[in-house]
This record gives C-alpha cells, structure tokens and sequence, in this order.
C-alpha cells in the first residue's frame, strides 16, 4: 500500500472535516431558513455556504481542476458581495449542498492522485483549509440563532 505524504493526508482530513460539519451544520435547514439575515447585517446561512463553495472552486483550480459552477454566474457570493443586497440571485438551498457534495467528490478525487503538493502553493491551500474552518464554524453559529439545535454533539 503506498503511502501519501503528510501534506495531503492533512489537506484530506481536513477537507472531509469541513464537509461533515457544513453538512451535519445545514441538514435539516430549509432554503426559507437559509436565507435570514440575522440583524439584517450579518450573513445568511446561503451565503455563507455558497461563499464556501465559490472559494472551493479556487481550491479546486489550484490543484488543477475545474471548477464545479462558473464564477461569474454565482459572483454573488464572491468574497466582498454585499450579500443582503444580492440575496435576489441566491440559488436555493439544496441546490446549494449538491454543489458542495460535488466540489468534495472534486477535491477528494484530486487529492487521491497527488503525492504532494508545489511549495509555491502550500501556503494557499493551507489559508483555504483555514478559511473553510472559518466559515462553517459560522454555520454552526446560524443554526442556534435559527432555532436548531446544535448539530455537533
């Protein structure tokens, strides 16, 4: 059996920890829920999770592959979108996870060919690893003020 290097075997954990919290943290949401705004200012649960997945999809083109949504269609949830006032262009919610789903299929697939990853582009992949921690940390936050239960026991 060959061995990844730590590098990757960092990166795989840590991509499939995120997606198991996005996903534990957003279950049972509803697309109507997902779209508050709490104090009209901070962001909603939809932006949030396709801010996630727009940010994946640099993840995914750093390490060569293709994006899973094309980045002008879906520039609302770029980073610097004033969410609240591009909320009208948000997508529904489910639709939301199936890209998520897609972009870990992506990022697990690739990461099981590497052996390593470019010096010049550890640094990026690490502050993306750390960005994703961010925000569905955020996510968890969102399904309390919602009402939900916490997700994560």
């Amino acid at each position: 059996m060959e061995t990844k290097s730590n590098e990757i075997e960092f990166v795989k954990n840590q991509v499939t920890s995120t997606f198991y919290l996005v996903s534990m943290n957003t279950e049972g949401i509803t697309h109507e829920e997902s779209m508050a705004f709490p104090n009209n200012e901070a962001n909603s649960m939809n932006w949030i999770l396709g801010h996630l997945i727009y940010i994946r999809n640099a993840f995914l083109n750093i390490l060569g592959e293709e994006s899973v949504w094309e980045a002008e269609k879906f520039s609302c949830y770029n980073r610097g979108a004033v969410a609240l006032e591009r909320k009208d262009e948000f997508i529904h919610f489910e639709e939301l996870k199936t890209y998520m789903k897609k972009s870990q299929d992506r990022l697990e697939a690739k990461l099981n060919t590497l052996d390593g990853f470019a010096a010049e582009k550890t640094k990026d992949i690490s502050t993306l690893c750390l960005h994703e921690i961010y925000h569905s940390g955020q996510l968890g936050y969102l399904r309390r003020i919602l009402g939900k239960p916490g997700a994560i026991k």
